[in-house]
């Protein structure tokens, strides 16, 4: 039973868990990162080449989806970044959980407004305000995946032994 509390717990010296915390960090910061990249480049441009009824009609569905997939890796991202910087991984890692950590917050303070009028069941889905109000969400977005790229690349770095 010791030995088995001994491989679950940090143990001073023991950079197992440091390491493993670090990884997770990395992969759910890379594949936030990733995601929102695709998103602002692929997704987004091409939901707008649409016209705005079937854009807006295409973006509530997506934004459901997304919302379950990156939502936990921020939070997952941000635990295992402050995690890592607890156990001695440094500042780098403190700093790349902000990075990331700080998505959930701007999401329900910057982005939820506008997610929540493109959702409203009144809402002219083919109005240039339903038009104007999808555009302005992209550069919300946009704001999303620049904060994950910066705490991926500080993880990414962090591996490094910086």
């Amino acid at each position: 039973m010791v030995s088995l509390l001994k491989g679950l717990i940090y143990v001073r010296g023991d950079r197992t868990v440091l390491a493993a915390l670090q990884f997770l960090a990395t992969a759910c910061g890379a594949i936030f990162a990733g995601a929102a990249l695709y998103i602002n480049l692929v997704e987004h441009p091409a939901r707008l080449s649409l016209d705005t009824a079937a854009a807006v009609a295409q973006w509530a569905p997506s934004y459901q989806r997304a919302t379950l997939m990156q939502a936990p890796l921020a939070v997952a991202g941000s635990l295992a970044a402050l995690g890592a910087w607890l156990l001695g991984g440094g500042l780098v890692w403190l700093t790349a959980a902000i990075f990331i950590g700080a998505v959930v917050p701007f999401t329900f303070l910057g982005v939820m407004p506008t997610n929540r009028k493109l959702l409203a069941s009144h809402r002219d889905r083919a109005s240039p305000e339903t038009r104007t109000l999808l555009q302005k969400w992209g550069w919300l977005h946009g704001v999303r995946t620049v904060l994950s790229i910066i705490a991926a690349a500080l993880m990414l770095w962090g591996l490094h032994g910086v």
